[in-house]
């Protein structure tokens, strides 16, 4: 298997810690986690499995200029993948939010990330269950299941890192069930 690449936008640096986090429980089967406002296209679709990560902004926004950012990020990125076939791809998500504060919108940028990786023709791997979070709404929740991995810095700082090792555990096994799907297709 090529090396996973892993993007992330952030402003904070949360994302970037959550994604290094990820990077170096996968050990050398990544290449350093990269923000996407350094990223060219094609570094983006050398790889044919992606981890992308993104913190929710504003009313559900991804992060990007129009909600404040001093550099580009994921709104400025996304418009470039339209068009581009990704159906040799994997991807997986994952996406920080604040359930207390702003539990209406909980992680709701997973789903652009989502909608638009899915349009391109990628396989998206990792939907993560609901349970344990208190949020009212979210539209990256798809049969009662989040898109992606979903992390709460402020309110449950304390279960991220549990969360993360299940959710690479059941990305391991996922991965492992298309490679054998695809021997055999």
């Amino acid at each position: 298997m090529e090396k996973i690449g892993i993007y992330f936008g952030t402003d904070t640096g949360r994302t970037r810690r959550i994604a290094k986090l990820i990077a170096q429980k996968l050990g050398d089967r990544t290449d350093a986690p990269l923000n996407i406002n350094r990223v060219t296209l094609d570094d983006f679709l050398a790889h044919d499995v992606l981890i992308l990560g993104a913190p929710t902004y504003g009313d559900g926004e991804l992060p990007g200029l129009a909600t404040g950012l001093a550099q580009e990020s994921w709104a400025e990125f996304l418009p470039r993948l339209e068009g581009l076939d990704m159906r040799h791809q994997t991807v997986a998500l994952f996406g920080l939010g604040e359930q207390e504060k702003y539990g209406h919108e909980f992680v709701d940028a997973l789903i652009l990330l989502y909608d638009a990786v899915v349009a391109c023709g990628a396989r998206v791997i990792g939907a993560w269950p609901t349970d344990g979070y208190a949020f009212t709404a979210s539209q990256a929740v798809i049969d009662g299941r989040f898109v992606g991995l979903a992390l709460d810095q402020i309110g449950q700082p304390a279960l991220t890192e549990a969360r993360i090792d299940a959710w690479l555990r059941q990305l391991a096994g996922e991965l492992q069930t298309l490679e054998e799907h695809d021997v055999r297709a």
